[in-house]
């Protein structure tokens, strides 16, 4: 209800012009890049510039927008809802300059003599590989493979090259349960899949809110997505074993049942096969949607002096100072992979650190974020 309610104020706004073009508030002195137009930083440009600082986005994709764009099918967020804001942001002075990639287009070197705070928004891009006999068949695709190539209508209008991977008439097998791969069933339910299959390695959740994670905690309990009302099938507690195939392609994969052995709390903690459960799913195209190891380029960050942390995201403090006087990090690319809404208010947070940087209140680095 409350989410209905939000809309309806929004799109109320808009058609009575209440989010019509208006002028910076004022020009303050600093010029800020941001790399990246996803959802992070999206909300550090528009936040910076509604401040009164010159902004400019830097995307590698034909089109901003970024995972909002690219990533997230249209049956959960239109492409019209992110060009509409993206042509708002215009309007009000934001510079969105496409098609260029930091480190090979534009040096870093380029960004930090030409802007007075760069911020790295690019996501966690790195996609979790499955390692088990038959992963070199072909037609297994990580999922943000697939799913962009299926959200490259508007990408395609303005020069955007990509390959799409079709799942019409065919068995198809996702490997990973959350929002992804839900995201990869829906897709592939409407181009007129033969089967979709998707096994998750964690339990079951409860129906309600488990034991293990009171309020204020986030509730572990059972979810189901829009996606999955519409069809197809998740099995819960099955890993993949091994991918089959004929003639160098994928044709099935062998799984079995896992058993979780849990704490005194009743959180699953070590996982195990269960003893004679092996069963096979027929897959003639299997996408990988077992989430993120981090931000992409970890060559390029290191080579900057940017420290990672342990799970390869660009380390950063609760407000996105880096180590680096001056870089600053929103987001999954200093988060980890989250949820739009935190990328969204991580990019605002940043946004204020990023002010207060060049007003010349800089707080020291923490590294115990």
């Amino acid at each position: 209800t409350i989410r209905q309610i939000e809309l309806a104020i929004i799109e109320r706004g808009f058609e009575d012009g209440c989010l019509e073009e208006k002028p910076k508030r004022r020009s303050l002195a600093g010029r800020i890049a941001i790399v990246g137009s996803g959802p992070a930083g999206l909300a550090v440009a528009d936040t910076l510039n509604s401040i009164g600082y010159d902004t400019v986005v830097y995307e590698s994709a034909p089109m901003p927008g970024g995972i909002l764009m690219y990533g997230i099918p249209d049956f959960k967020l239109e492409k019209w809802v992110v060009s509409r804001r993206i042509e708002l942001m215009k309007s009000r002075g934001v510079v969105f300059e496409t098609g260029i990639r930091v480190g090979e287009d534009l040096s870093f070197r380029y960004l930090n003599t030409r802007f007075d705070a760069v911020c790295l928004a690019c996501g966690a891009r790195e996609p979790r590989d499955i390692k088990i006999p038959g992963r070199e068949l072909a037609n297994i695709y990580f999922a943000m493979d697939y799913l962009t190539g299926h959200n490259t209508s508007p990408a395609a209008e303005s020069g955007g090259d990509y390959h799409v991977i079709s799942a019409r008439d065919k068995n198809v097998l996702v490997i990973g349960g959350g929002d992804t791969g839900s995201d990869c069933l829906g897709t592939a339910l409407r181009e007129g899949a033969k089967s979709v299959n998707q096994i998750e390695i964690l339990p079951l959740p409860p129906a309600d809110r488990a034991s293990y994670t009171p309020w204020p905690a986030w509730p572990v309990m059972l979810r189901k997505t829009h996606a999955h009302k519409e069809g197809g099938k998740l099995l819960w507690g099955v890993m993949a074993k091994e991918f089959q195939g004929e003639m160098g392609a994928v044709n099935s994969v062998r799984c079995a049942e896992v058993v979780w052995k849990r704490d005194s709390m009743g959180r699953p903690i070590s996982p195990s096969e269960k003893p004679g459960s092996e069963f096979i799913l027929e897959a003639d195209l299997v996408l990988l949607a077992m989430g993120f190891t981090g931000a992409g380029s970890k060559e390029l960050f290191l080579a900057e002096d940017l420290e990672l942390d342990q799970r390869g995201s660009v380390l950063a403090d609760s407000e996105g100072r880096t180590k680096k006087v001056g870089i600053f990090a929103a987001g999954d690319m200093a988060r980890g992979q989250s949820l739009v809404v935190k990328a969204i208010a991580d990019g605002r947070r940043c946004a204020f650190a990023v002010d207060s940087f060049l007003k010349g209140r800089m707080k020291g680095f923490d590294r115990n974020c």
